[in-house]
C-alpha cells in the first residue's frame, strides 16, 4: 500500500525473545549494605556491641558519630578538634577519644554521646591513639602532621590515670623508639595490662610491645627500620585473641604477622597493595584490610588458614567511568562484638565516605555458573550446565535447587535439585513447554560455612508460526461505505483473541476497531464507515507457545463528489437528457463538493456540443476550500443557442493528496437561451 511500511518494532521484539544470555555471579563480593556517612574524614572506628552502634571520628569536622549498625546517624559529638583514636571501656558506659586539637583526651557517655569529661594532657602533645590498659588511658602523641612534621622521630607514649580525684598524666614512657609522630596503640585481649605500638606517619619502621602492670610501659620487644621485611608506615594494628601474634598493615601485598614474645615476623596474610586496616575477632578470625581501588579491599582469614575463606571488592560510588572502587581508610574495619559482622568504612574519589556492613564474611562465597543454549525449540530437550566453585570447595552430591520461568510460570516453576559433581559440575536436561525467553536459575542455598549463592542463564525459545488472514484487501469502494473486515485465526495454544485496528491516510490518528475472542471458525468481524484509503490490521499477540502474528488489508476509499448547477429558469429535455436552461444573461453557478483534506483540489471538465459531438471546453484544477466546496461561475453572456455538459474529478496523488482513490462525478448538461 502506498506510503505504508511493517514497523520495525515488531521484528525487534521477535528477535530480543530469542536472544540468550549466559550469567552467573563471578568476582568478589560487594557488602550486604552500603549507607553514606555525613563526614569528612575518617580517624578511627569503634562498635559498641552492648548498645549496637557503630563510633567513628572525624578528624576534619571534629566531631565523633554514632551510627546504628547500618550507617543511619543517632547522636554526633562536636567541638573535638582533630579527634581520631577511639576505645571503648570494659562495660560500654564510656567511649575515649583522643582531641589532638585540644592536647586531651575527652570521654564521652555511649548512649547520649555527649561529654562527660576532658582531661589534659599537656601543650603541644597532640595524643592522636588510644588503648586502655592496667587501668589507665595509654595514648600515642607526637608532632602535629598538620603542620608538616613528617620524618621527625618525636612520637612517644603517654598514660593517663582518670581514677583518682585529680587526673594524673605521665609522658615520654618510651624515648629510645623511633617512632615518626604519634604511634598507633592497641591492648592486648588476652593480657590486661599488656599493650603494642606502631609508628604511623613516615617511612621509618617502629613496632613495639609493653608490660604495664607496674603503672609504667616497660617495653618488652621492638622491631624497628632495615633490620625488618616491613617497610614505612604502620595504618592499623591488631592482636590476636591469645596475644601472641600481632597484625600490622603496612605498604606491600600482605599483612605482616608478628611474634609477640620477640616482634620475629612470621607467615603474612596475603592481600592488596596497600594495607590500611586489620581487625581480629574474638574466634581468631582475620580480616585484612587494602586501599585497593582497582583490586579486592577485604580479605578475611579463618584460625589457622592462610587462604581467605571470603573476600570484597566495594564498587565505585564516585566519578562516573573512572574504573576505580571505594578504597577502605585507614584503621576502617570492626567486628561486632559478640556477633559474626564486620564493618567498614570506606571513601571514594570524590572524597564520600561509606559504611559497608558484611553480613557473612566467615562464610566461603560460592560462584555459580550457568550455561545453556542461545536458542532452543518447543518440546525439545536441552541440555543446562555449570559450575560451582568456592574458596571451601563443596562436595559432591550437594543438591543444588533448579527452577524455571517461562510465560507459563513467570513466579518459577521448581525443577527439583539437581547434584554437584565430583569436580564441581553439573548439568541436567529440560524441555521447553513454553516459547519466549526461558530462564533457568541455579541456587545454592548454603550452609554452616558456605553463603547462598545463585546464577541464572536465560534462553531464546522460538514460538509456533501462527496463521492469520484479513479479507478485503485491495478493495475499492466509495465513500460513506460501511465494510465489514473478518480476520480468521488458525490454531493457536490458548489466546484466541484478536484485534482488528484500522489506520486511515493522512493525519487520522490509528484507531481500534474491535477486540475479541474468534468464533468457532476462528473469525472476528469488525464494521467501517470509510471516508478515505485505509490500511486495516489484525493482529495476534501470541501466547505461550504460539507466535505474534497479523495481517493486513489495504482498502481505497473514492473520494466523494457532487456537482450542482444553479440560476436556471427551467428545465427543458431534450433527446433524452434533462438540461437546466439558462438566459445568457444569467452566469451558471457551479459548485462543487469532495470530502475535504487539506489541499485538496478539483479537476472541473467542461465540454461543448458541437456538430452532433461533444468537444472538450476546458479542463482546470480549483483548490477546495476548508469545508470541501468550491464555487464556479459561468459567464453565459452572448452563448444563446450553446448545448454544455460540466462535472468535477477528483484526481488521486494530485497536489501531494493522495489519501482517496480518483473518482470522476456525473455530468450535468445546461443550454443557453436569449
Amino acid at each position: 500500500m502506498r506510503k505504508r511500511s511493517l514497523s520495525a518494532a515488531t521484528a525487534l521484539a521477535v528477535l530480543c525473545s530469542s536472544a540468550a544470555l549466559v550469567a552467573g555471579t563471578a568476582g568478589s563480593a560487594a557488602a550486604d549494605s552500603s549507607l553514606l556517612l555525613p563526614l569528612k574524614s575518617a580517624g578511627d572506628v569503634v562498635v559498641d556491641g552492648v548498645h549496637q552502634r557503630i563510633f567513628i571520628s572525624d578528624p576534619s569536622a571534629g566531631k565523633v558519630v554514632a551510627t546504628n549498625y547500618s550507617g543511619a546517624v543517632l547522636a554526633t559529638a562536636s567541638a573535638l578538634p582533630g579527634v581520631t583514636g577511639l576505645a571503648l571501656s570494659d562495660d560500654a558506659n564510656r567511649l575515649y577519644a583522643a582531641v589532638p586539637g585540644a592536647d586531651a583526651v575527652v570521654a564521652l557517655d555511649t548512649q547520649a554521646v555527649t561529654e562527660q569529661a576532658r582531661y589534659a594532657t599537656g601543650e603541644g602533645t597532640h595524643p592522636r591513639f588510644l588503648a586502655l590498659a592496667g587501668g589507665k588511658i595509654w595514648f600515642g602523641y607526637g608532632s602535629d602532621i598538620a603542620n608538616g612534621a613528617w620524618g621527625d622521630d618525636d612520637g612517644d607514649i603517654g598514660s593517663l590515670d582518670a581514677s583518682g580525684a585529680d587526673p594524673v598524666v605521665a609522658l615520654g614512657q618510651d624515648t629510645e623508639t623511633a617512632y615518626s609522630g604519634a604511634p598507633r596503640l592497641v591492648a592486648s585481649p588476652a593480657n590486661p595490662n599488656v599493650i603494642a605500638a606502631a609508628g604511623s606517619y613516615s617511612n621509618s619502621f617502629a613496632l613495639a610491645t609493653y608490660d604495664v602492670t607496674t603503672g609504667s610501659a616497660v617495653r618488652t620487644a621492638r622491631a624497628e627500620g632495615d633490620q625488618n621485611a616491613a617497610r614505612g608506615m604502620t595504618n592499623d594494628l591488631a592482636y590476636t585473641p591469645d596475644g601472641t601474634r600481632l597484625i600490622t598493615a603496612n605498604p606491600g601485598n600482605s599483612h605482616s604477622v608478628w611474634q609477640t614474645s620477640d616482634l620475629t615476623q612470621v607467615a603474612g596474610y596475603p592481600s592488596e597493595y596497600h594495607g590500611a586496616a586489620v581487625a581480629v575477632a574474638p574466634d581468631g578470625t582475620v580480616a585484612a584490610g587494602s586501599d585497593a581501588a582497582y583490586g579486592d579491599d577485604v580479605f578475611v582469614y579463618r584460625p589457622g588458614e592462610q587462604t581467605a575463606v571470603r573476600h570484597y571488592d566495594f564498587p565505585g560510588t564516585g566519578y562516573i567511568g573512572s574504573g576505580s572502587g571505594d578504597e577502605l581508610v585507614d584503621g576502617g574495619l570492626a567486628w561486632e562484638p559478640g556477633g559474626s559482622r564486620l564493618f567498614a568504612v570506606t571513601r571514594n574519589d570524590r572524597g564520600a565516605l561509606r559504611l559497608q556492613r558484611m553480613d557473612e564474611p566467615v562464610k566461603s562465597a560460592p560462584v555459580v555458573t550457568v550455561k545453556a543454549p542461545a536458542t532452543a525449540s518447543l518440546d525439545k530437550a536441552l541440555t543446562v550446565s555449570g559450575t560451582v566453585t568456592a574458596s571451601l570447595q563443596l562436595p559432591a552430591g550437594t543438591p543444588l535447587t533448579v527452577t524455571r520461568y517461562d510465560a507459563e510460570a513467570p513466579n518459577g516453576k521448581a525443577l527439583g535439585t539437581k547434584p554437584l559433581g565430583a569436580n564441581g559440575a553439573y548439568s541436567f536436561t529440560d524441555t521447553p513447554t513454553a516459547a519466549g525467553t526461558v530462564t533457568y536459575k541455579v541456587t545454592y542455598t548454603g550452609d554452616a560455612e558456605h553463603a547462598a549463592a545463585a546464577a541464572i542463564a536465560r534462553v531464546g525459545v522460538a514460538h509456533k508460526a501462527t496463521a492469520i488472514s484479513l479479507d478485503r484487501n485491495g478493495t475499492v469502494v466509495n465513500y460513506g461505505t460501511t465494510v465489514t473486515y473478518t480476520a480468521t485465526l488458525g490454531p493457536t495454544y490458548r489466546n484466541r483473541v484478536v484485534e482488528i485496528w484500522a489506520d486511515p491516510w493522512g493525519y487520522e490518528p490509528k484507531r481500534l476497531l474491535k477486540r475479541g475472542t474468534v468464533d468457532a471458525q476462528g473469525k472476528l468481524s469488525a464494521s467501517m464507515w470509510m471516508n478515505r484509503d485505509t490500511t486495516v490490521t489484525a493482529v495476534f499477540a501470541g501466547d505461550a507457545r504460539n507466535g505474534y502474528a497479523s495481517a493486513k488489508s489495504g482498502v481505497y476509499t473514492r473520494a466523494g463528489v457532487t456537482t450542482t448547477l444553479s440560476r436556471h429558469y427551467k428545465w427543458t429535455k431534450i433527446g433524452t437528457t434533462w438540461y437546466q436552461t439558462y438566459h445568457q444573461s444569467t452566469d451558471a453557478l457551479i459548485t462543487t463538493w469532495h470530502n475535504a483534506y487539506p489541499g485538496r483540489c478539483t479537476r472541473i471538465d467542461l465540454q461543448v456540443y458541437v456538430q452532433g459531438a461533444w468537444q472538450t471546453g476546458f479542463s482546470e484544477f480549483y483548490e477546495l476550500g476548508s469545508d470541501g466546496k468550491m464555487y464556479l461561475t459561468l459567464d453565459n453572456d452572448g452563448a444563446a443557442g450553446v448545448r454544455a455538459r460540466v462535472r468535477s474529478v477528483y484526481v488521486d496523488g494530485y497536489n501531494g493528496d493522495n489519501v482517496n482513490a480518483g473518482v470522476t462525478g456525473p455530468w450535468k448538461y445546461l443550454n443557453v437561451t436569449r
